[in-house]
């Protein structure tokens, strides 16, 4: 042995940041809500974003300015229906954006329906297929 004691944990993996398959991130420009809670669920804080780039198991959110985020929290999409979400934060970057991951993949249906109402000039031809909501 090498002098380090081997530990149990060593050989545990998730599949979701280690075997899931990275995405393709995809312009778009949606308007999206967090929400979380603050002084430990006494009270629920609830903040504008824009969607800025997404894919099936993550996205980048632009903030309106600086404020403190817990690592956990939802994401609503209210134009696309899309409530609840449930993300984990990734990175924040310096220009008042932020990554974060899912803790469930989207469905390409529920893809579609955020490009649908996107004001991104790369999905103005996205039409909506009634007969699939």
């Amino acid at each position: 042995m090498s002098g380090q004691p081997s530990h149990y944990l060593k050989k545990e993996e998730s599949f979701m940041y280690d075997r899931e398959t990275r995405f393709r991130l995809e312009d778009t420009m949606n308007a999206g809500r967090i929400e979380y809670t603050e002084k430990h669920v006494m009270h629920m804080a609830s903040r504008r974003c824009d969607v800025i780039r997404i894919s099936m198991s993550g996205a980048v959110l632009a903030l309106l300015t600086q404020y403190n985020l817990p690592k956990e929290f939802v994401l609503d999409i209210p134009d696309a229906r899309i409530m609840k979400i449930g993300c984990i934060l990734m990175r924040v970057n310096s220009n008042n954006t932020i990554d974060v991951r899912f803790l469930r993949m989207l469905t390409q249906k529920e893809l579609d329906r955020i490009f649908i109402f996107s004001t991104h000039p790369a999905h103005k031809d996205k039409k909506l297929d009634v007969r699939s909501w």
